[in-house]
């Protein structure tokens, strides 16, 4: 008898893997079921479409697809051919706030230009979202801040589909949903407000690593339960260059693109991605490796979990 529970966990093992190990133990002990995170390797518009349907929760009402529209210069954030079907399927407006550092996109009307000339205002409305003012969110559960503050124009919208490019980031190690929420649909004032630990909206000023990484965290909480069930995240995982897409001069990937994938749990989603990441064999992975561990990217994802934002334990559900 104890040859045969033996030889069961081991087939388990090796055929389910570790996340499915996990969510079996957990369905077993009464525990509430990993989040699922599904994916697609090749990334086409008609797999970003198929992922978005895979989620089961439907965009309705006024849809924001918040995604970035990439500094001038750069060329790695998503392509609007690549995401036309997907944001005209659900009816969407493609919704971005001002950036606080400067350069091509730090007022409304360079912002605006940079939009059309990476070709988004063809395939849908652009609202830049802090053009008119800025509106604040409480932040429940946080140690850093009592609130974050987005662009005001984001109270217009009833559902949020969150498009992100995952990436590199200089400061924040790894740019993925979560940073998409928190410093994406932050007002340039609440990008300092972020950046500086809840000290000003004027200065970046000069907060720990990890208190910055954790204001991040707050932030995003507080777009996630203003919006409750009315939105999903999905991260493209290509051109994985070390640097944002807030970079006007990027770094060339060193490694091959993973794919898309897509989550209702944004910290699910992020965790399965830096996964992937390290569990690649493409040896330009070390790039990428070393920009998230050395700028402590993880603890953002620990943090959030933390919070109650989502779990880091999940189920990778391969879609071709």
């Amino acid at each position: 008898m104890n040859r045969i529970i033996i030889g069961a966990v081991c087939f388990l093992l090796a055929f389910a893997g570790t996340t499915g190990v996990r969510a079996q133990q957990a369905k077993a002990s009464g525990k509430k079921a990993a989040p699922k995170v599904y994916m697609f390797k090749e990334i086409t518009p008609e797999n970003l479409v198929k992922i978005y349907e895979a989620l089961g929760r439907e965009a309705g009402g006024k849809v924001a697809v918040k995604l970035s529209t990439g500094e001038p210069g750069g060329h790695n954030f998503l392509q609007p051919l690549l995401i036309a079907d997907l944001v005209k399927k659900v009816n969407g407006t493609i919704v971005e706030c001002n950036t606080a550092y400067g350069g091509g996109r730090s007022n409304t009307e360079a912002h605006r230009k940079a939009a059309e000339e990476h070709g988004f205002t063809a395939i849908a409305p652009v609202d830049i979202m802090d053009a008119e003012g800025e509106v604040k969110l409480p932040v429940k559960g946080g140690k850093h801040i009592e609130y974050d503050i987005v662009g005001a124009n984001y109270l217009n919208y009833d559902f949020t589909v969150v498009l992100s490019h995952f990436k590199g980031h200089a400061m924040a190690g790894f740019g993925g949903a979560l940073k998409n929420i928190s410093i994406g649909i932050a007002s340039a004032n609440g990008k300092r407000w972020i950046h500086s630990g809840g000290k000003s909206t004027t200065s970046w000023g000069n907060p720990s690593q990890e208190e910055w990484l954790e204001t991040m965290a707050e932030a995003a909480k507080a777009v996630a339960d203003h919006c409750g069930d009315k939105i999903l995240y999905i991260n493209v995982a290509n051109k994985l260059s070390v640097d944002c897409d807030c970079d006007a001069s990027p770094e060339d990937p060193k490694m091959g693109d993973i794919g898309i994938l897509a989550s209702l749990d944004p910290v699910a989603l992020d965790k399965a991605c830096t996964d992937l990441v390290r569990a690649s064999e493409d040896h330009g992975k070390i790039h990428l490796v070393e920009r998230i561990d050395s700028r402590k990217g993880m603890h953002t994802l620990e943090y959030a979990e933390q919070l109650g934002m989502g779990s880091q334990t999940y189920e990778l559900v391969k879609l071709d």
